[in-house]
């Protein structure tokens, strides 16, 4: 049992494994840092290959040799265990095979990026802000369990509470390749606070998760670049509504705008906007790529489009709804307070499934 032609191609991860496991011994590769880097980089990925490659061969082998048991021996007790190691071996070694399967098909290049997440109000009115802060709370949540960090750069509040709009950065690792699933339209079912005769209303909020674009990845000129300074507003001592600590930066080629007024320094303001807009440019040109994937997958998991209804949240049953994968779950105060895993893990599944598919697998 097992695929043997799977082996066949593992070959040659092998030979690539043991030939760059001598070149960084190399004292002249050593001394090539940007080369040795990279090296140490296939090494690491490639290790995780023979890994799971040699777990799959002792399974194979121990898998043959209770198969001869079980032709040759005729003791009722090795008979016995030949046949319960059998049995655990049919289930595992697909899933051994599985995961090789996934490793060898090429990652997502801007899964182990750091995020910038939008959140805004859609229809609804204030129960929409309302909602919206809600989402805002359940991400802050997720990212503390994880450890990782969120700096909020933007903020426009509702009138009843929440907001209207939240712009947020997410550092971490490999938090993309987790956020990613979030882009979307989330909405919510429930008699809202304002509501006086308590009738259930559905409003709506945008999430869009961006992956954080380095300098290298887009090239900004400054005669492209309006910047407008302005008093801060909001929570934030004596400097707001006195110094001109708040950004605007426009570009003009595209139009996008992007504003940070979190910081008291206009510096910091200008250096988190600059991020922000070179990561907005990138995912004009990512989108492209993301809309030729979703017209691959049935499930379009991970396309980050705006306007695709994804989930529903409906408090009077208590249950969440992913409508991508057909996923309904009855834990609605869980995953409000953050835990968003089982969700996750789920449609990491499906997409998986869905890129071993293309991957001729």
């Amino acid at each position: 049992m097992g695929d043997s032609t799977l082996l066949e191609k593992l070959e040659a991860f092998y030979i690539r494994f043991h030939e760059i496991g001598q070149l960084i011994t190399d004292p002249g590769v050593i001394q090539d840092m940007p080369r040795f880097v990279k090296l140490n980089k296939e090494y690491r990925e490639l290790e995780q290959v023979v890994e799971a490659a040699n777990v799959l061969k002792n399974g194979m082998k121990t898998y043959d040799e209770a198969r001869e048991i079980l032709e040759r021996e005729s003791d009722k007790e090795l008979r016995e265990m030949a046949e319960a190691e059998i049995e655990e071996l049919k289930s595992r070694l697909p899933e051994w095979e599985t995961k090789i399967k996934l490793l060898l098909v090429p990652a997502d290049p801007e899964d182990g990026k750091n995020v910038i997440l939008e959140i805004r109000s859609g229809t609804g009115g204030d129960e929409a802000c309302i909602f919206a802060g809600d989402i805002f709370r359940m991400y802050a949540k997720f990212v503390e369990a994880r450890r990782w960090k969120m700096e909020i750069t933007n903020v426009s509040e509702g009138a009843s509470g929440g907001y209207k709009e939240i712009v947020a950065n997410i550092s971490g690792s490999g938090v993309y390749g987790i956020m990613k699933y979030e882009s979307g339209v989330h909405r919510v079912q429930r008699v809202p606070a304002t509501e006086t005769q308590g009738r259930v209303h559905t409003s709506a909020a945008t999430v869009a998760v961006l992956p954080e674009a380095e300098e290298v990845d887009v090239e900004l000129n400054p005669a492209d670049i309006r910047k407008d300074t302005y008093c801060s507003s909001g929570p934030g001592g004596q400097s707001v509504n006195t110094t001109y600590s708040a950004i605007r930066l426009t570009h003009v080629p595209t139009g996008i705008v992007v504003t940070c007024q979190d910081e008291k320094s206009q510096i910091k303001n200008l250096a988190k906007a600059m991020k922000e807009l070179r990561s907005r440019i990138y995912a004009i040109e990512y989108q492209r790529y993301m809309d030729d994937i979703a017209s691959k997958r049935k499930t379009m998991v991970s396309t980050g489009d705006r306007s695709a209804k994804i989930r529903t949240y409906n408090y009077p049953q208590g249950r969440v709804t992913d409508h991508r994968i057909n996923l309904t779950l009855y834990n609605l105060p869980a995953i409000m307070d953050g835990d968003l895993d089982e969700i996750i893990e789920k449609l990491q599944i499906e997409e998986n499934t869905e890129r071993l598919k293309e991957s001729g697998f």
